[in-house]
């Protein structure tokens, strides 16, 4: 989960309006020709925002979008090649738009394993009908909607106007400390994701039609016109999927990578035969685990559906709330959030909870997708310690769920290295971000250069120390359509460069099977700085992180610099 906003520490002029004690700094940038035509029309949403983040501030101001018209010019493939009217307007509500016409956009009808059950309307309507993503805790829905001459819905896309960074698990807080450092705004700012979901899944959704691709085109100009119309600092589209990423380079969006950890099903029958692909040492860890489960008069029971009765909800807020309270201070979700979730998703909800003396002490949440188990929350109770629950509950019980309904993959949420050694393996994530102002734009746009290059490496080396045996990996790496020949070129590539630096850090490389504690060069451009960090660090020994010269900040224009950290700070002379 993000840490609390930055922007709370920080006063703020007016939220929306020109503040007389500072320079102009949002304009109205120009759209780049295309085949979309589009024409203003009447208002269509009026609603009063109050942001209350800084503390003991009400000022309100009223956002009134209006409605946009884009012209569609007819597919090639098409017979009848007439021009499209389409209406793109913002809704302050996904109950506002019927839920068949959500999911006809949402939901791949063609490809059932794609079906991923966040971006459904009884998902997100259930995170506002409860009360978890509304205007009070800052996700004010403003939903885009497309629709043609005949009032179908052709394109939906999930957006929040936000008044912190919360949630969201792609961190921006040393942006927003960028800004109020020059006296600007941040806050409020656009988000187009699943509130408090790190799923990879499509954002722009879009009805399939011949013309889909045009109707894709609008809803990205909607987009835009809605940051400059709104007068907000940026706008951000969160875990979307790889096609959308590439898509978005070409609207002026910065793109930034992340990392998180999938376990991958090789049509296995069983837990065991899984087992039987990963090294001895992995392989007996994992069965010591699981043995000191019944040792501590353990039972695992998986529920699904109508299986879930309400007090078994009751029972996992809980759990939930102990989470929340002891890591991140504040719940992100109601009660009531998980009684609809249940009602609504049906047979997509499984519910992994763990029994002791016939008392529920421990569950894990996971929704099904058409080829995915998606771990989501985890908890217990206060007062309960079981070792290695934690690791049976959330990933070996995930692992066998998938296996039994055969499917592709499990998806066990942001963060932890730990999962690496449980048989799950890093991948890619997405996030694109437009801003308004220029000079922000090109400074964070250079960070996220060499942030970008960082993070592939990192995903390389950690895809080289995982659990499996060599010729696994080797698949794995091979289908994900990066070579390993390649990919050991690199590495080597790495190693040469270290040896050219004439540091004597009395230690060699560890081996290939004790490269856990390898020490992971990260050469980040424009520092002429060398690091050492140990990425998968159990025990540390020798790999303690060395400063091997002195930390220089690297100037990405006058008045921009960036720390090693990558956070932004002034930039003084003399």
């Amino acid at each position: 989960m993000a840490s609390p906003a930055v922007a709370t520490r920080h006063p703020s002029p007016s939220f929306f309006g020109p503040d007389p004690r500072r320079r102009p700094l949002l304009r109205r940038r120009g759209h780049s020709p295309s085949k979309l035509g589009f024409r203003r029309s009447g208002l269509q949403l009026k609603v009063t925002a109050i942001f209350g983040w800084i503390r003991g501030d009400t000022r309100t101001r009223e956002l009134s979008p209006s409605a946009e018209s884009y012209t569609l010019t007819g597919s090639a493939s098409e017979v009848d090649t007439k021009s499209r009217e389409v209406s793109v307007a913002v809704v302050s509500s996904i109950m506002d738009i019927p839920s068949e016409d959500w999911d006809a956009c949402a939901v791949d009808s063609v490809d059932p394993d794609k079906f991923n059950p966040f971006l459904t309307h009884a998902f997100l309507s259930s995170l506002e009908e409860s009360g978890s993503a509304v205007k009070e805790t800052g996700w004010l829905p403003l939903h885009v909607v497309a629709r043609d001459e005949n009032e179908t819905v052709v394109g939906v896309v999930p957006l929040y106007l936000k008044s912190h960074s919360r949630g969201e698990f792609v961190f921006d807080q040393s942006w927003a400390e960028a800004y109020y450092s020059y006296g600007l705004e941040y806050y409020p700012k656009l988000q187009s994701c699943v509130p408090f979901t790190p799923v990879t899944g499509q954002r722009i959704l879009v009805r399939d039609t011949p013309y889909s691709d045009q109707v894709f085109e609008a809803l990205v100009k909607e987009l835009k016109s809605l940051t400059t119309k709104l007068k907000v600092s940026s706008l951000h589209i969160t875990f979307p999927s790889e096609g959308e990423f590439s898509k978005l380079k070409d609207s002026e969006f910065l793109q930034r990578i992340g990392m998180q950890y999938h376990w991958r099903n090789r049509d296995y029958k069983s837990f065991d035969e899984f087992l039987m692909d990963l090294k001895q040492p992995k392989r007996k860890n994992i069965r010591q685990e699981r043995k000191k489960i019944p040792a501590q008069n353990l039972k695992m029971k998986r529920l699904r559906g109508d299986e879930i009765k309400s007090d078994h909800w009751d029972t996992f807020y809980k759990f939930y709330r102990n989470t929340t309270d002891n890591h991140w201070g504040r719940p992100y979700l109601t009660r009531e959030f998980f009684h609809r979730l249940g009602e609504k998703m049906g047979d997509k909800v499984m519910l992994i909870v763990a029994e002791h003396d016939d008392k529920h002490v421990a569950g894990a949440l996971n929704l099904i997708g058409g080829d995915t188990l998606f771990g989501r929350l985890w908890g217990c109770l206060p007062n309960a310690y079981f070792p290695n629950l934690h690791f049976e509950a959330c990933y070996y019980q995930a692992i066998e769920a998938a296996i039994e309904l055969n499917l592709s993959k499990v998806e066990a949420g942001a963060q932890g290295e730990h999962k690496i050694q449980r048989g799950y393996l890093p991948v890619t994530t997405y996030s694109c971000h437009y801003f308004l102002d220029s000079g922000f734009g090109t400074a964070i746009g250079n960070y996220l250069a060499h942030e970008m290059a960082q993070v592939k490496h990192v995903i390389k080396v950690l895809h080289d120390s995982g659990p499996y045996k060599e010729d696994i990996l080797n698949e794995f790496l091979l289908t994900q359509g990066d070579g390993v020949r390649s990919f050991h070129r690199r590495k080597e590539r790495a190693r040469k460069k270290l040896s050219e630096c004439h540091i004597d850090i009395s230690a060699k490389i560890p081996a290939k099977k004790d490269i856990r504690y390898c020490l992971i060069m990260l050469f980040v451009l424009g520092y002429k700085d060398w690091f050492f960090l140990p990425l998968i660090n159990q025990r540390p020994r020798r790999t303690k992180l060395q400063k091997l010269s002195q930390t220089r900040a690297c100037q990405l224009q006058p008045a921009f610099a960036l720390d090693c950290t990558g956070s932004f700070v002034k930039h003084t002379t003399g």
